[in-house]
């Protein structure tokens, strides 16, 4: 009994004794930041304050004007105002009579190569035309079905007809 008796004695003289005592009131600090995040915020404050100030300046801005033009409608002229092109006579029924395989094909002689064998000079001729390949070809050679190669010369190369039998000669340009 004696022990309860002191440990309520000690407990009331603990309680009496912390409500004497104030509490202070804490402030709340917060930890301080690094110096990379100051920059960062320093740096975001500049770019909102500069972006603030070009809205102000995009609203001073004069308005654009009313376009009254048309891209995809082309402008009409008086008839008077009209430049008169000069008549164009038809092409002649000459050309027209010939049949199409009759046409000799557009040729050109763009180039000539010599190379040098135990029996002389062998050259070969670089020809375009027919559907736009490149032939070459020496003397002897049919090209496009229709022309013998009979000579190829320094500058020019001989071809004859297979179906009419005439010459014709391509010069290098």
């Amino acid at each position: 009994m004696a022990a309860w008796i002191i440990g309520a004695a000690l407990c009331g003289a603990w309680l009496a004794s912390a409500a004497g005592v104030t509490r202070q009131a804490q402030t709340f600090r917060p930890a301080p930041r690094p110096p990379e995040v100051v920059q960062l915020d320093a740096l975001a404050a500049d770019v909102q304050a500069q972006a603030g100030r070009l809205r102000d300046r995009l609203a001073q801005a004069p308005p654009l004007p009313a376009t009254q033009r048309n891209p995809f409608r082309f402008a009409t002229v008086p008839a008077s105002s009209a430049p008169r092109l000069p008549a164009i006579e038809p092409p002649s029924r000459a050309f027209e009579d010939v049949p199409l395989e009759a046409r000799e094909p557009a040729l050109q002689l763009i180039g000539i190569a010599e190379s040098r064998k135990a029996d002389g000079v062998v050259r070969t001729a670089m020809i375009t035309g027919g559907y736009g390949e490149l032939m070459m070809v020496t003397a002897g050679q049919r090209i496009l079905s229709r022309y013998d190669v009979v000579a190829v010369g320094a500058d020019a190369v001989d071809l004859r007809d297979v179906e009419t039998g005439a010459s014709r000669r391509l010069i290098l340009r």
